[in-house]
């Protein structure tokens, strides 16, 4: 069963890589890389304060511990465990697949870009919700940035949807976390 579905989990990802263009190469290369977003992560950042600044903090913080979360289970302890060679390592994929750029570190299972911007997208709908609008949108952001992953040639299709699911998980947790630190600290300053 297993040797099934990593079968069908390589032929989808040779599929989706297949599926690019010299022009558009170095577009989606800049994608993937954090510095492009700073522009939204700066907007956000306006948006948070702006709209809700006696929470501002909080949110910020959230954020900061759903991505150290995310990144560190997916890079600090799911990648060295499972040891599955990213697509572009794999010599099988020699003159199959298509890679642009950097390959990255030897193992992708799983991918933590999916992992932290889907958290994101989780945390910050979820802190959110009804202080900034339209927020929906983050999670566009999060499948765009996932999907550069399988046409650069660095991650399968199953190690994005694993990453996003365990992104979406730790929002939850990170959500859940910081609004149970900030009840419980206001109980303690009310006393």
């Amino acid at each position: 069963m297993i040797e099934t579905l990593k079968k069908w989990d390589e032929d989808l990802f040779l599929w989706l890589n297949s599926f690019h263009a010299d022009w558009l190469d170095p577009i989606v290369f800049q994608m993937t890389e954090t510095i492009t977003w700073v522009p939204l992560f700066a907007f956000l950042i306006y948006r948070i304060f702006k709209q809700d600044r006696a929470n501002a903090w909080w949110v910020l913080g959230g954020v900061a511990l759903t991505i150290l979360i995310a990144d560190q289970f997916t890079s600090g302890f799911l990648k060295p465990l499972m040891e599955r060679l990213r697509p572009c390592h794999d010599p099988r994929w020699d003159g199959m697949m298509h890679n642009y750029g950097r390959c990255g570190g030897l193992y992708g299972f799983v991918s933590s870009h999916a992992a932290n911007t889907f958290g994101m997208a989780v945390f910050l709908n979820l802190k959110l919700k009804g202080k900034v609008k339209n927020l929906k949108w983050l999670f566009l952001y999060a499948a765009v940035v996932s999907y550069t992953r399988i046409y650069l040639g660095v991650h399968y299709p199953f190690d994005i949807v694993l990453g996003a699911t365990i992104g979406v998980v730790v929002g939850w947790i990170s959500w859940f976390f910081i609004v149970f630190i900030r009840r419980e600290l206001i109980k303690q300053t009310l006393k």
